[in-house]
């Protein structure tokens, strides 16, 4: 029977190949000292630089303690963290970035937040960044509002460092960009126990980010991807329906009002106006064809849900 480990930690990496051994080394140390059984699972990104070389190399050094992954080409950060969360064996998983600005000193303190006060996720909060004001800005702005649209109390939500329960990462899927809101995905899968810890950020010491500010704009497009398949994803028909009905009632109820008005002041004999010569007409008439459309996608939704494979997978966590 194999030996429970103690935790996995999940390295996903893109051109690092100078941190590599530097990390590797740390978290050995780490994990020696407080006499913790661990794995390293490093996911190469499609690394160009010679990272998996590397790789290699410490794989033939510390043997067993070190998995790793590659890709035949770049597919993303997501991509790297779902693969390595399916390859986690240890109890507690963590996840952190290969380029040394995430301190493997944070191991202890993270897991037992974990294993003794009973948190299911545990996020780092870089309270101090050694980054560029041009990110640290946009950073804030997006941290506030992914606090607003979900309810859940995180200072940084795109820190890298972060520690789950095994359960966790075995339960969510990330996908697209959507590492950035996994916070997001544990809390609508029932881990709602989700709790943070200000940890030590460094300065980049190799390399340089490989992050633009073209993930601002993605980082937006998720939050509202992964904020409507948590609400809607399962009952489509709640939204679209509801707002196709919505919309077509007003659309209807205007259109009755505009022909009513015009009847009305035919009978009073008062001036009146082709209802074809007024703009309000036409917008109603878009309304009921909008609240239609919306109404029928809703509709289409639902088959689709019917038919999709996972429709009926529950998470549980206790039975007698």
């Amino acid at each position: 029977m194999a030996t429970k480990l103690d935790i996995s930690v999940v390295v996903p990496l893109y051109n690092e190949r100078e941190s590599l051994p530097e990390l590797m080394a740390w978290i050995d140390r780490v994990c020696t000292a407080e006499k913790l059984s661990y794995e390293v699972i490093m996911v190469d990104d499609g690394s160009n630089d010679g990272s998996w070389k590397v790789v290699e190399q410490l794989k033939g050094e510390y043997g067993d303690k070190l998995h790793a992954i590659h890709f035949m080409r770049n597919y993303g950060k997501s991509a790297a963290l779902y693969c390595g969360f399916e390859a986690a064996e240890g109890e507690v998983v963590f996840t952190m970035d290969a380029d040394l600005q995430d301190s493997p000193d944070e191991i202890p303190a993270m897991r037992r937040m974990v294993v003794e006060e009973g948190y299911d996720l545990v996020s780092g909060w870089k309270r101090k960044r050694y980054d560029p004001l041009g990110k640290r800005l946009p950073s804030k702005f997006f941290n506030w509002t992914a606090r607003t649209v979900s309810g859940i109390k995180l200072h940084d939500f795109n820190c890298g460092l972060k520690c789950y329960r095994k359960s966790v990462v075995k339960s969510i899927e990330v996908y697209g960009e959507m590492h950035r809101y996994i916070p997001i995905l544990a809390k609508y899968a029932g881990f709602k126990r989700i709790g943070e810890k200000e940890v030590h950020h460094q300065a980049r010491k190799y390399g340089v980010s490989k992050f633009g500010m073209e993930r601002m704009i993605k980082g937006y497009l998720d939050l509202i991807s992964v904020t409507f398949m948590s609400h809607f994803g399962r009952s489509p028909m709640y939204f679209f329906g509801g707002l196709g009905t919505l919309m077509f009632i007003l659309g209807g109820f205007t259109t009755c009002w505009i022909i009513g008005s015009k009847i009305y002041k035919q009978v009073m004999d008062l001036p009146l106006r082709a209802v074809a010569d007024q703009p309000l007409f036409y917008l109603a008439i878009l309304a009921i064809i909008l609240g239609v459309q919306l109404f029928l996608a809703g509709f289409l939704g639902e088959l689709i849900n019917r038919n999709s494979s996972d429709r009926n997978r529950y998470l549980t966590d206790k039975r007698l």
